[in-house]
């Protein structure tokens, strides 16, 4: 019988304290129960929202340079690190390294060179896209002309990502090489390409409407039943003019001017 009476005891060993706390609350105002339980509950909700909003909070601490291949972007990460000139090839993989704006607060991006080659461009895309608060899409203004549809595509591609129009980022169009003498304005490149991506937005739409009618994650580009333009994007949309290598060439000074101070206010 005492040998029971051990077993039990060890395997209840917080049970007088259970049984003691019992007795201490049926001598307690219910209303001061009901209390300390609402307290309780009110703090435990609190840690587990405050939990969710931690892990679900993106930090959008990245300025993405993007564009066709020979654009000039590798060119521009160096100008906008170092100031100078800096032979480059044809990117394969990103590259990045601490941006520092020149402004009063002194704010610091990491920039990222993204790879312009179509079949690289995606993956590179996919990786960054929620760490951006900027997207500097650079052109190349001398040979816009040919290239407007791929440019126009590539564009599209990321405006209707629906990670990119939830976040936001500011988007500055770059219309780079403005040193060659056929260069198109940034007013001319702007036109242009809204004319090009108001042609994508009803082809595409057309051929979703073949299909099971789901744009999966793409969303709207624009408003509906009007012709697009920039200035319907949810973002700050910036076209603005530079060039990378500089009217005076290698050894000369990057006319960046301009970008840089759109950097500054973000």
């Amino acid at each position: 019988m005492e040998d029971n009476i051990d077993v039990e005891a060890g395997e209840n060993p917080f049970q007088p304290y259970l049984d003691a706390l019992r007795k201490e609350l049926e001598h307690q105002d219910p209303i001061f129960i009901i209390g300390i339980i609402f307290s309780l509950a009110v703090v435990v909700i609190s840690f587990v929202l405050f939990k969710y909003f931690l892990s679900s909070k993106t930090v959008q601490s990245a300025v993405l340079l993007v564009g066709l291949c020979d654009s000039g972007k590798t060119l521009l990460f160096s100008r906008l690190l170092s100031g100078k000139f800096k032979k480059t090839q044809t990117s394969i993989t990103d590259s990045s390294a601490p941006y520092k704006a020149k402004n009063e607060k002194g704010s610091s991006w990491t920039l990222i060179d993204l790879p312009g080659h179509d079949s690289l461009r995606p993956q590179y895309v996919e990786k960054f896209k929620s760490a951006a608060r900027a997207i500097v899409f650079v052109v190349d203004s001398a040979i816009f002309q040919k290239e407007v549809r791929d440019v126009a595509e590539f564009l599209y591609f990321l405006l209707t990502d629906s990670a990119v129009s939830r976040n936001v980022p500011s988007l500055i169009v770059a219309c780079n090489k403005q040193d060659i003498t056929m260069a198109k304005s940034a007013k001319l490149i702007q036109q242009q390409l809204e004319k090009e991506m108001n042609t994508l937005r009803v082809t595409r739409s057309a051929a979703l409407g073949t299909q099971d009618g789901s744009a999966g994650s793409s969303v709207h580009l624009g408003k509906k039943g009007k012709d697009f333009e920039f200035s319907q994007l949810p973002m700050k949309v910036e076209f603005l003019e530079c060039s990378a290598r500089g009217s005076k060439g290698e050894n000369g000074q990057a006319d960046i001017g301009s970008l840089e101070k759109s950097l500054a206010k973000l």
